[in-house]
């Protein structure tokens, strides 16, 4: 098992430090999640006056992060990479939308890092994010078990906390897991909610809440903010910093993650557990009949999709 040695130094790099790029570096010096916190983007007056705005941060909260500028190679010998270039969202945008720009963005911060480090972990923010997963699994040279992306980690805290909401209970007793393929066509495993160990149908009266409208307000709730203030930040900055913080201190929590799946050939989110070295295991969850085609459909299109990919490089 790697050990749990939190005094040695630990390095995070971030590559785009634009909103979603930012909000991560603040989650993350907050939380103390690593010694060092290397910020890299082809807009350098942008990055530098991020290193100085945020280390005001990590000097305000004592948090003891560094924060520098770096480059690509410096970004590749770090324990964590996290991948926010090519992540904004734009009102009307469907997550298929300037895909093979997105593709070619991967593509040249994959090559101007190589060779990764061994142990370096890849973390793809951008989306659409099974799609760019997919496609940095095949071409960054590192284990599959070490390149992941942020999947529906946040949509399954999203819908945890909508429903809390409706029921009058806290997220925090709510385990509810949205799979599959982020967007449109991801799964709610209705079958497989529990509020404290009890399934939610017999924890929770028939009436507090519809699954299909709450799913619906999940899937929903993106656009809204986009139309709203133009991007989201602060949720997916959130996330990223559990993420990155489950990974540097080993902690084997059981995250929803987009990660590669061998008998589809892509990346799509199951939960998994996720430590030092990246994807432990993925956790088997048991689908009803319903949830299993619903999965089946959504990941055959983005299979489909990388096949097309993969036959006009």
């Amino acid at each position: 098992m790697p050990s749990r040695n939190t005094k040695a130094i630990t390095r995070i790099a971030i590559i785009g430090v634009g909103q979603v790029g930012a909000a991560a570096a603040y989650a993350l010096i907050l939380s103390s999640v690593a010694s060092e916190l290397l910020l890299v983007d082809i807009k350098t007056d942008l990055r530098d006056g991020q290193v100085r705005d945020l280390s005001d941060v990590s000097y305000s909260c004592n948090s003891g992060t560094r924060v520098r500028a770096a480059t690509h190679k410096e970004a590749s010998q770090c324990d964590i990479v996290v991948i926010t270039a090519g992540s904004k969202s734009y009102r009307g945008e469907t997550s298929v939308q300037h895909m093979w720009q997105k593709i070619a963005i991967i593509e040249s911060i994959n090559n101007a890092m190589k060779p990764f480090e061994s142990g370096t972990i890849l973390l793809i923010v951008a989306n659409p994010v099974d799609l760019l997963t997919s496609f940095a699994q095949e071409h960054s040279g590192l284990p599959a078990s070490q390149v992941l992306g942020s999947g529906t980690f946040l949509d399954s805290v999203r819908l945890r906390g909508i429903l809390a909401d409706k029921a009058g209970v806290s997220a925090s007793s709510i385990d509810l897991q949205v799979l599959g393929v982020h967007g449109e066509s991801q799964v709610v495993a209705w079958s497989n909610a529990t509020l404290c160990g009890v399934p939610i149908d017999k924890a929770l009266p028939s009436n507090s809440f519809n699954p299909t409208d709450l799913a619906n307000e999940c899937k929903q709730r993106s656009q809204k903010i986009i139309q709203a203030k133009g991007k989201i930040s602060f949720g997916i900055g959130s996330a990223i910093s559990r993420i990155c913080a489950s990974i540097i201190f080993d902690r084997r929590n059981v995250y929803p993650i987009s990660h590669f799946q061998p008998e589809w050939s892509c990346c799509f989110s199951l939960p998994v557990v996720l430590g030092r070295s990246g994807i432990i295991r993925t956790v088997q969850m048991p689908m009803n009949r319903d949830e299993k085609v619903n999965m089946d459909d959504s990941v055959k299109l983005l299979s489909a999709t990388l096949k097309r990919i993969r036959k006009d490089q």
